[in-house]
């Protein structure tokens, strides 16, 4: 009998183990993820809120006064702002380098990862690594000598000069989450293709990029957020509206004594919110596309 009870008792210890070590998982991520929003929700809040609730002490938690007046005074429609801030421009600006450096990137990214994923030809994995490894020197040890050289080109205050900066930035990494993609893509589907007489071309549109259709777009997502987040090397090295993106426009909230914390959280705002659509429109394809490496058939 008693060992009867004892072998019982085992299956309930290994699952109330288990229960402890899921709840455990579990209160870690809602932790994690309490910490990595608190932030942005401080930013949010406030943007809507006057300044004399965020200059208060104590601290004011909550908005008591909720008020859109930090999002006119950007844009200079309040009556007693005489001017506001270029915000447009700098939308236009931001949304022009980063969809540009993004298409260009993931076209050539995709040329690249299928051809690492496809083919053979000396010096293939000694490329791969040497592509990776520019993907690993942080953008702002660069920032001294791209200032250097933009400057003797004539690319300095420039969109073109962004671009060709954030090509650089996002072709070795969608180079590699494109070829990580192509390869999961067995290779009889398009060999299937060109006997029935497709050109290698032919198979490639029609069979193999609608398959990798999902990577794309999470390759491409996140080359778009690279893009329009980047602040460290985009300050070196654009100096006038014509060319400021919106993270280096925050900094004209600061001055020399004061910054204007609300006009600045407004605008991170802004910032986010373009992110937080284009994200959406594309969830579906991004979680296939994460996921995609990860499943075998």
């Amino acid at each position: 009998m008693t060992s009867v009870v004892t072998e019982l008792a085992v299956p309930r210890r290994r699952s109330n183990r288990k229960l402890r070590r899921r709840w455990l998982v579990w209160a870690g991520v809602i932790f994690a993820m309490i910490v990595l929003c608190l932030p942005g929700l401080w930013v949010v809040l406030t943007a809507f809120r006057p300044n004399v609730e965020v200059l208060a002490r104590p601290t004011i938690w909550l908005p008591q006064n909720p008020t859109l007046e930090n999002f006119l005074k950007i844009f200079g429609l309040l009556p007693q702002v005489q001017e506001g801030l270029p915000v447009g421009q700098y939308f236009l600006n931001s949304l022009v380098i980063s969809v540009t450096s993004t298409v260009v990137a993931v076209l050539i990214g995709m040329a690249g990862g299928y051809a690492f994923a496809r083919f053979r030809f000396p010096g293939k994995s000694t490329l791969f690594i040497a592509f990776m490894l520019s993907r690993s020197v942080p953008g702002v040890a660069l920032s001294l000598p791209l200032f250097i050289l933009w400057s003797r080109v004539g690319l300095i205050d420039t969109p073109l000069g962004l671009i060709i900066v954030y090509l650089a930035i996002n072709i070795p990494f969608t180079i590699w989450l494109t070829d990580g993609f192509f390869r999961q893509i067995p290779v009889e589907l398009s060999e299937a293709a060109m006997i029935d007489g497709c050109s290698r071309w032919q198979a490639f549109w029609r069979v193999e990029f609608p398959l990798a259709k999902s990577g794309l777009a999470s390759a491409a997502i996140f080359a778009f957020l690279t893009s329009w987040n980047e602040y460290a090397l985009a300050s070196q090295l654009t100096r006038t509206t014509a060319s400021k993106t919106m993270p280096v426009g925050l900094m004209d909230f600061t001055a020399q004594f004061t910054v204007d914390w609300t006009g600045m959280s407004a605008m991170a705002v802004l910032i986010i919110i373009p992110a937080l659509i284009l994200t959406f429109i594309v969830q579906k394809h991004l979680i296939a596309g994460l996921t995609f490496g990860g499943v075998k058939g």
